[in-house]
């Protein structure tokens, strides 16, 4: 069976308001936590995307009642579980199984977990996860899947080797259902983070340091049920933010969650790429000069991600590609994944003029004017890269692979035909 691809016409100007998706990020770790209770969950603006559906299956796999009531809305009712039946196909297919080492343990108190899959931009760690739950109580033997078992969770005070987000996740839904006070420090704090707690707190926890690196859970609390809306993904606003800049277009952002945006506005602007902010929406205007601004004395400018709330991770495959239509040089420095960057060889085959220094560093000189060509989506976010590269290409390009894109990004090339993109989606390969 062909895999299917996107057939785009490059050069199209847009124009038109887009709402981001709910937060990928935020829907993954609140659908897990939604077991700590046997009592009903809603959770509204979910994305409809491929990994979200995968994790669905999964709980469903294990005895919840997952049911979806619209388009966006999701009904979890995780009354009984059996954790011994996790899907290992299915595990394979998402990083974010991990996430329901957890609730699982504490529903079950012992749970064998097959290894998690997801994107391959590098080594991701898994020990921050098992460190902090054997800190609150867990036991573990990691062999060819991982064995969990607990007598019972309980409060600790635990310093997280790394602000692993997916690992701060595991530790807050654990510390929530633990006996007692629990302690994170050097906690994660992104945006879907606190989402994440927020959700928690809904069903009656109580925490406190919420969006700061030390946060304070009380454990124990009886959980009840709730009705929770997923906030916007800030990583699609960045998406969106640079698709805007690479086709010269004005488009309007709506409820982008402007307060979750400080490091990514800052980022751009570092591009030449300014934005408006208009109440709840951010308005990206057309034809900006797109001038890379030079760091003091006129040496050559840096991007860099960081931990929150610094420059997302996640928006560097973005960053690059809108670098590459922007006038001057600029360091993008990927200081997380090793192999994230790696990517860059099909925009040098597009024309662009990058220099790949190591696998975290990418020099790149703009603008350059990029040829239409046929790319694979290697991960989530250099597909959608790859994507913003071909929508500003001369010519007709195919990108293979979406279902990587289609993981991450709800309905894509719906959405942005509806602001004059030029996108087929199709079945067949096609020879350039």
């Amino acid at each position: 069976m062909n895999a299917l691809q996107f057939v785009v016409q490059g050069g199209q100007k847009l124009s038109g308001t887009i709402h981001p998706s709910g937060n990928k990020n935020a829907a993954l770790p609140i659908i897990c936590a939604a077991l700590l209770t046997d009592q009903p969950v809603t959770l509204e603006n979910v994305p409809r995307i491929r990994d979200v559906e995968t994790l669905v299956e999964l709980i469903a796999s294990i005895g919840a009642e997952m049911q979806w009531g619209g388009r966006n809305t999701l009904h979890i009712h995780a009354q009984s579980l059996h954790a011994s039946n996790l899907d290992p196909v299915l595990c394979r297919k998402i990083r974010a199984s991990i996430l329901l080492a957890a609730p699982l343990l504490a529903r079950c108190g012992e749970i064998t977990l097959p290894p998690p899959g997801g994107d391959v931009i590098g080594r991701r760690r898994v020990d921050t996860h098992f460190l902090a739950l054997e800190r609150l109580g867990a036991s573990f033997d990691l062999s060819e899947s991982f064995h969990l078992t607990t007598p019972g969770l309980r409060g600790a005070d635990v310093f997280l080797d790394e602000p692993s987000v997916t690992g701060t996740e595991n530790a807050l839904t654990a510390a929530v259902a633990a006996s007692g006070t629990t302690i994170l420090r050097n906690a994660a704090s992104e945006p879907h983070v606190q989402d994440l707690c927020h959700f928690l707190v809904a069903l009656g926890a109580e925490i406190d340091g919420i969006g700061t690196n030390k946060v304070t859970v009380q454990g124990g609390r009886v959980l009840g049920g709730a009705t929770h809306r997923i906030g916007p993904d800030h990583i699609e606003v960045g998406s969106f933010i640079g698709l805007a800049a690479v086709t010269g277009s004005e488009i309007r952002i709506a409820d982008a969650g402007v307060e979750h945006l400080r490091s990514t506005l800052m980022g751009f602007a570092r591009l030449g790429v300014s934005c408006k902010i208009e109440g709840p929406d951010l308005v990206v205007p057309a034809e900006q000069e797109k001038v890379i601004q030079s760091d003091l004395g006129g040496h050559v400018s840096k991007l860099e991600d960081q931990p929150w709330p610094a420059f997302p991770a996640d928006t560097m495959s973005i960053a690059l590609v809108t670098a590459t239509q922007c006038r001057g040089m600029i360091l993008i420095h990927e200081k997380m994944f090793e192999s994230r960057l790696f990517f860059v060889d099909k925009l040098i085959g597009m024309g662009a003029r990058i220099v790949l220094c190591d696998p975290h560093r990418a020099l790149v000189a703009g603008p350059s004017k990029l040829r239409a060509g046929s790319v694979d989506s290697p991960d989530i976010r250099a597909g959608m890269a790859m994507l913003l590269a071909a929508m500003c290409a001369e010519g007709e390009s195919t990108i293979n692979n979406v279902g990587q894109i289609e993981r991450g990004y709800e309905r894509i090339d719906e959405r942005l035909r509806a602001l004059g993109a030029k996108i087929e989606r199709v079945e067949e390969r096609r020879s350039q």
